[in-house]
C-alpha cells in the first residue's frame, strides 16, 4: 500500500504508523493520533471535540494514552519504515489557541489529496502557476495548532464555488498524466509566503519561440513551419479530447523542449484568457454598447500581446461584461472550430508576420461592427478579399505546391463557426507537405471527440473568471461594508425604523411556545391547543385538541413525514400530522410517568436521527423514540426543573433552575461538562437556550445572557430589566424577549477568539414576551396577553 493511501490523522493529516502517530478511539468511533489529542484544547473540563466529527466527547484526565488503539488501522501499516519520522513534540502548551476543526469530509479529501504537491517540492522558475484561490496564514508564529498546510490548502478548495472546483478537477484529471503535446499539470501548491493556492504546470526549459521567427519562413523552410504546425495542432487537439475548447491562443502558449518539440502550456492559456477578461473590461462598461473605435483599439491592444480570440467568443465575453457591440446581432456558438480559427490566425501570422496582423485587424472590426443580418453580402465580400490578400501572401512565401493549405487556413477563418474546418483537418493538410498521400500509410488519427454538446470553453470558464470575481467580491465587501449575506428583511426594517406587524388572534391563554416547519406556523399555549397559521398569508387553519393539561412546549419535525409535537404540564407527548387534511386526534401520544411532586414537561428538542428529548419539571432529561413513543435513555444531574434544551452537533445542552447548563453526548447519554456551577442560583435561574453551529446561548431570570462560542463562555452581559422568558438565534442575529415588555435584535460580530455584540434596536411590546421563533427574515413573537405577532419589513 502506498503511503498515500494509508489512513492519516484528521488533524495534522499524517499516516497512522504505530510509533510516532499512533491511532487512538474517541467515544463517538473517529481515530485521532495521540500527538494531536495530547496537544488539543481543553476547553472543558472532562471533554474536547473529535477533530473529525466536531461532536463534543469524554476525555480522560490521564491523557489520551488510556484510550484504546485502533488495531484495525496498524494492522494496515506495512512493517518497518523506510523514513522514521521525528516524533511531535508533545511538551509544547497550546491549551490556550483555538481548536481549527476539520471542515471538508473524508470524501472530499480524498478526492483531492492526490492532487496536493508539498509546500517544498516547486520552485517558482521550474513551472507554470496559476493562481486559483487564496487561504490564510493561519495561526500565531510558532503554535502547534496553527493550520498545517495541507489543512489550509483543504480549506481554500471547500470555500470554492462548486463550479469553480469543477472546472479545477477536470484539468487535473486530464493533464495530470502525460498527455500528448501537452504540459503536464503537476498539481495544487499553496505557497505561504504569499498565501495563494496555485495550479503549477512543468514548464519547457526552451520557453516561448513563436515571436522569435516571425516572417522568417521562406519557400525552402516549408518542412520546418509544416513540422512546426503539425505539433500545434496535436497539442490542440489533445486539448478536444478531454473535452475543452481554449478560446483563446497566443504565441507564449506554445513552449519548446530540448528536443524542439511543441507542447501547450494550459497555465499560460488560462492566465492568457484572464489578460482577455482584463482587456474586454476596459473597453467597455454594463449597459454601454461600443463601437467601431473601441473594437479597433481591442484588438490593437490584444495583437501587441500576440494574442489571438475568435469573433464568437470575444462576444460572448462582452456579453458577459454587459457590453454590447452597436449594429451587431451575431449569435454564432463556441464551437471545437473556435480553436480551429486561432491556429490559423497564428500560422499566418507567423509566416506573414505584421502584414497579416494589419489584415486581421480591419477584417475583425469588419465582420463584428458591420457583421448583423442586413450585410451578409457586405460581410461576404469582406472575407472574401481578406482571404484572397491572405492566400496571396501565403503563395508569395511558399509557392504554388501550398495552395491546399492556403485554402484550408481561409476556410479555419469562415465567420460561421459550423462552416470552418476543424483542427484535425488542418493537421491532416499540414501532414501532406511533410509526407505525401500515397506513402502516409502508417498513421491515422483516431479518438478526437467532437460532441459539441460537452465542450467547454476554457476562457469563458470559471478559472478564467476566478480571480476577478474574488477581486470584485472583496471590493464589493468592504463598500458595503458587512458581511456577503447582508442583513435580513427583519433586521433592516429595525434598523431603518420601518417595521410592521400582524396580529394572530384566536388563543384564549398566555402563548407557551412556538415552531415553524412545513410552511405553517404553529404556537401552543397554556388553553390546551396548538394553532396552526399559514406562511402564506397568516390565516388560522387548524386546531390541534386533545392535551388535557396546560400546553407548554411545541416543535416541528420538517422532514419526510412533517410532525408538529407538543408537550404538556402532565407529562402527555402528543404527535400531530400536519399532512392535509388534517386530523382531529394524533398520530401518537404517550405520557411520561405521572407524579404529583412535579410539574411535566418544560421543554423539547428533536434530533436529526429521529428522537425526541424532553426536559421536565422531575429534573430529569428523556429521550423517547419517535417511531413508536418508547423511552430509550434518560440523563440525570440536574438539582432543579430542566427549563430549556437544545440540540446542536451531536450534543444536547440542557438549561435548569439550578443555574446550570448541561452537555450530554447524544450518542451514549454521557455527560461532557457542566456550564455555570460556579454561578449563585439566585440569579443566575436558566430560562431559554439556543444553539447554531458552535454559538450557545443561555437566557437568565435576572435579565442577563451568556455566550459560548466553540465551547469557550466569550461574553456575559445584562440587556434586560427583567427575566429573558425566549431567546432566537439565526446565524449572526440575537433576538431575546423578557418580562420588560421589550424585544431586542443584537449582531454576534467577531471570530472564534472574541465576541462582539452591536445592538440592532429594540421593539417596545404592551405584554411580557413569552416565546420566539426567527424564520426566513420574519420575526414571530408569543405574548403572554395570548396574541402572536408576526413583525416583517414594512416595504
Amino acid at each position: 500500500m502506498e503511503s498515500q493511501d494509508l489512513p492519516e490523522c484528521p488533524v495534522c493529516l499524517q499516516p497512522y504508523d504505530g510509533e510516532c502517530t499512533i491511532p487512538r478511539v474517541l467515544a463517538c468511533g473517529h481515530t485521532v493520533c495521540e500527538s494531536c489529542l495530547l496537544n488539543l484544547p481543553k476547553k472543558l473540563p472532562g471533554a474536547i471535540r473529535c477533530p473529525a466529527c466536531t461532536v463534543l466527547v469524554k476525555y480522560p484526565p490521564e491523557g489520551p494514552t488510556t484510550l484504546p488503539k485502533n488495531i484495525d488501522l496498524l494492522r494496515l501499516i506495512p512493517g518497518g519504515s523506510e523514513n522514521p519520522r521525528k516524533p511531535v513534540n508533545k511538551s509544547k502548551n497550546v491549551s490556550n489557541l483555538p481548536f481549527l476543526p476539520r471542515s471538508w469530509s473524508d470524501e472530499f479529501y480524498s478526492n483531492w489529496k492526490c492532487y496536493l504537491l508539498r509546500d517544498d517540492t516547486v520552485e517558482r522558475d521550474q513551472v507554470s502557476l496559476l493562481p486559483v484561490g487564496s487561504f490564510s496564514s493561519g495561526g500565531e508564529d510558532g503554535s502547534l495548532f496553527k493550520a498545517g498546510y495541507l489543512v489550509r490548502v483543504m480549506d481554500c478548495l471547500r470555500e470554492m464555488k462548486e463550479e469553480e472546483r469543477g472546472e479545477l478537477g477536470l484539468v487535473l484529471r486530464a493533464f495530470t498524466k502525460q498527455n500528448c503535446r501537452i504540459c503536464r499539470v503537476l498539481g495544487l501548491w499553496g505557497d505561504l509566503g504569499d498565501g495563494v493556492l496555485y495550479l503549477a504546470s512543468e514548464k519547457q526549459k526552451r520557453g516561448n519561440f513563436l515571436d522569435k521567427n516571425l516572417g522568417c519562413f521562406e519557400k525552402e523552410g516549408v518542412f520546418n513551419f509544416a513540422l512546426m504546425g503539425m505539433e500545434m495542432c496535436e497539442a490542440v487537439i489533445s486539448l478536444h479530447k478531454e473535452g475543452l475548447i481554449a478560446g483563446c491562443l497566443s504565441f507564449s502558449c506554445f513552449q519548446l523542449d530540448d528536443f524542439g518539440h511543441i507542447y501547450l502550456d494550459l497555465i499560460e492559456v488560462l492566465l492568457t484568457g484572464r489578460g482577455i477578461q482584463d482587456v474586454v473590461a476596459n473597453v467597455g462598461f454594463s449597459g454601454k454598447k461600443i463601437g467601431d473605435g473601441e473594437i479597433r483599439m481591442l484588438f490593437k491592444d490584444l495583437l501587441k500581446r500576440d494574442v489571438f480570440v475568435c469573433p464568437e467568443v470575444l462576444l460572448k465575453l462582452l456579453e458577459k461584461e454587459g457590453t454590447g457591440v452597436e449594429c451587431c446581432s451575431l449569435k454564432y456558438p463556441i464551437r471545437y472550430s473556435s480553436d480551429a480559427w486561432l491556429l490559423s490566425c497564428i500560422l499566418l501570422r507567423i509566416v506573414n508576420g505584421d502584414v497579416f496582423s494589419d489584415e486581421w485587424v480591419e477584417y475583425m472590426c469588419h465582420i463584428i461592427v458591420k457583421g448583423s443580418e442586413n450585410s451578409e453580402i457586405d460581410c461576404s465580400s469582406v472575407y472574401t478579399s481578406s482571404m484572397e490578400k491572405v492566400s496571396s501572401l501565403l503563395g508569395t512565401k511558399f509557392g504554388a505546391e501550398c495552395v491546399s493549405l492556403q485554402q484550408i487556413l481561409c476556410k479555419c477563418l469562415d465567420l460561421d463557426p459550423e462552416s470552418r474546418s476543424l483542427v484535425v483537418d488542418v493537421w491532416k493538410c499540414i501532414r501532406e507537405l511533410v509526407i505525401r498521400p500515397q506513402f502516409d500509410k502508417m498513421v491515422k488519427l483516431y479518438g478526437a471527440s467532437y460532441d459539441e454538446n460537452v465542450g467547454r470553453c476554457m476562457v469563458v470558464g470559471k478559472l478564467c473568471l476566478l480571480s476577478r470575481e474574488r477581486t470584485e467580491t472583496q471590493e464589493k465587501d468592504e463598500l458595503q461594508g458587512k458581511e456577503a449575506n447582508g442583513a435580513t428583511d427583519m433586521v433592516n426594517g429595525l434598523t431603518e425604523g420601518r417595521i410592521k406587524w400582524k396580529d394572530l388572534l384566536g388563543h384564549l391563554d398566555c402563548v407557551t411556545g412556538l415552531a415553524v416547519g412545513g410552511g405553517y406556523l404553529f404556537s401552543s399555549s397554556l388553553d390546551k391547543s396548538v394553532k396552526v397559521w399559514s406562511l402564506q398569508d397568516y390565516s388560522h387553519v387548524h386546531t390541534f385538541r386533545g392535551h388535557e393539561h396546560k400546553v407548554m412546549a411545541v416543535v416541528c419535525v420538517d422532514e419526510e413525514q412533517p410532525l408538529c409535537i407538543s408537550g404538556d404540564s402532565g407529562g402527555g407527548i402528543f404527535l400531530w400530522s400536519i399532512n392535509i387534511p388534517f386530523g382531529q386526534e394524533p398520530l401518537k401520544k404517550w405520557y411520561e410517568e405521572k407524579d404529583w411532586r412535579y410539574s411535566g414537561i418544560h421543554a423539547l428538542a428533536v434530533s436529526e436521527n429521529g428522537y425526541l428529548y424532553t426536559g421536565s419539571g422531575d429534573k430529569l432529561i428523556k429521550e423517547w423514540s419517535l417511531r413508536d413513543g418508547t423511552l430509550s435513555g434518560t440523563m440525570t444531574g440536574h438539582k432543579s426543573v430542566v427549563s430549556a434544551i437544545a440540540v446542536n452537533n451531536g450534543v444536547l445542552y440542557s438549561g435548569s433552575w439550578d443555574g446550570t447548563v448541561r452537555l450530554w453526548s447524544l450518542s451514549d447519554h454521557s455527560l461532557l461538562t457542566v456550564l455555570g456551577e460556579d454561578m449563585p442560583r439566585a440569579v443566575s435561574t436558566v430560562l431559554s437556550l439556543a444553539a447554531d453551529q458552535h454559538t450557545l446561548i443561555a437566557s437568565y431570570e435576572n435579565g442577563s445572557v451568556k455566550i459560548w462560542r466553540h465551547d469557550v463562555l466569550r461574553k456575559s452581559m445584562q440587556i434586560h430589566n427583567g427575566a429573558i422568558f425566549t431567546v432566537s438565534l439565526d446565524g449572526k442575529w440575537l433576538f431575546t424577549g423578557s418580562w420588560d415588555r421589550t424585544i431586542k435584535a443584537q449582531e454576534l460580530a467577531g471570530d472564534d477568539v472574541e465576541v462582539d455584540v452591536r445592538h440592532i434596536g429594540s421593539i417596545p411590546c404592551d405584554s411580557v414576551i413569552t416565546a420566539l421563533s426567527y424564520s426566513e427574515g420574519k420575526l414571530f413573537v408569543g405574548f403572554g396577553d395570548r396574541t402572536v405577532k408576526v413583525y416583517y419589513h414594512g416595504k
